[in-house]
Formats: structure tokens, sequence, C-alpha cells
């Protein structure tokens, strides 16, 4: 590897930004795609498209030959608003599917270390949290508190971001008194709520299952809505 492209590298994991490195197994010849960009043209993009969704670096057959296909993604990161219950079921779940996990509650009551052993905490109010935090599109957002003071602002602020889910917990009533709170806001519908799959589940733990497959499924399969 040049050194340009090395620096080039470091460069775009300092930004958090998505890089895939090509290189013609033949010739040895390697360039570097940033393909999340809105202008990048590629004739292989929508196959490095699906190689940064698989975290996936292979060999491609293509008309002129093998190339590697080496894909430089950010860390996965899942940021959950609330030291609840379910918290203490998703952190370490999400922490072995490997996510880097932050807690924001400012209840240092409920968000501290003695109960949640393993995990950034932060006890600032979600809003400045979140500013410092800078959810990417690697970043999963999950609201837990059931109180809008503190889930509503979060929820603004990871709207205006490109965090890959949001989802917040609550019914379908909650959810609808919630969209009708921040009709204000665009994109609402980037909003999964009530949150996770629907599987039924009833008690901390299973909401925590359901939650952590839904963040899978739209990292893995796109955008759910």
């Amino acid at each position: 590897m040049k050194r340009t492209t090395l620096d080039q590298l470091n460069v775009a994991k300092a930004a958090k930004e998505t890089a895939v490195l090509l290189t013609d197994l033949k010739s040895g010849e390697q360039k570097l795609i940033y393909p999340l960009r809105p202008d990048t043209q590629h004739p292989l993009l929508d196959d490095l498209k699906t190689a940064i969704r698989d975290d996936r670096s292979y060999v491609l057959e293509t008309e002129d030959g093998e190339t590697f296909v080496q894909v430089f993604n950010p860390p996965l990161r899942l940021i959950i608003v609330g030291a609840v219950h379910i918290s203490q079921f998703l952190v370490p779940m999400a922490q072995s599917a490997g996510y880097e996990v932050i807690l924001i509650d400012p209840r240092s009551a409920f968000g501290n270390k003695a109960r949640f052993p393993n995990c950034e905490i932060t006890n600032e109010w979600p809003d400045e949290a979140m500013e410092d935090l800078k959810p990417d599109h690697r970043t999963a957002v999950v609201l837990l508190t059931h109180d809008p003071k503190l889930d509503d602002p979060a929820l603004e602020a990871s709207l205006k971001s490109e965090a890959f889910y949001i989802g917040a917990l609550g019914s379908k009533r909650t959810h609808t008194k919630r969209l009708d709170r921040l009709e204000h806001l665009k994109n609402l519908n980037r909003i999964e709520g009530p949150i996770g799959l629907d599987i039924g589940a009833k008690n901390p733990a299973e909401i925590a299952v359901s939650i952590l497959a839904s963040i899978t499924k739209s990292l893995r399969h796109g955008d759910k809505t």
C-alpha cells in the first residue's frame, strides 16, 4: 500500500467515513473509493455498498479479472438514552454483537457504574450528549426513558444526524402523541415506534432482544421505511 493511500485511509478513519480499497490482483494497482458519497460513480458501486453493509472484504470476479474489495467501516456504536431495566440487558447484548455502547441518563441514581459496570456512561442531558457524540451512519440510537423531557431532545438531535436506526419505547398510542409533539421536525418516519421487532416480547430481556434484532435488520437490510 502506498503511503498516500494509507494517509487517505487515516483521514477517513478520523472523519468516521466509510472507504473501500480496491486492489487489482493481477496488476497490484490500488484505488480508494468512498461509495457513500452522493457524487461517487463507479461500475462496481452496488457491489461495494453491499460489501459495506455486510462488513465483508472479499475477492470480486469482474470482466477485467479479480479485484480484492477491502472494506474500512467506522466502528458500530449504540447510543442508549435511559438507564432502565431494558438497558441492563441491551448493553451486554449489543456489546457482544460488536457495538460500542454509550449510555445517556442525567439521573445519576440510574446511570452509574454500579448498575452498568462495563459501559461508557454520560450524565449530561441528552441533547448536550448528542452534540458531543455526533451520531454517524454507523450509529444506532435507542430512546428508553418514556419521559418526553429526555427522549424528545434526543430524538430531535438524532433526526438531524445520519444514524442508521432510531427507535423509541412506547405503545402505538404513546408514539402517536410523540409524533404530535414533534410534528415541527422532518423525517419523523425514521423513528421506529413502538420499538423493536414484533416478537411478542413481554419482559425487559425479551424487549432487549427485539430491539437488537430490529437494529440488526436495519444495519444489514437498509432503512426499514
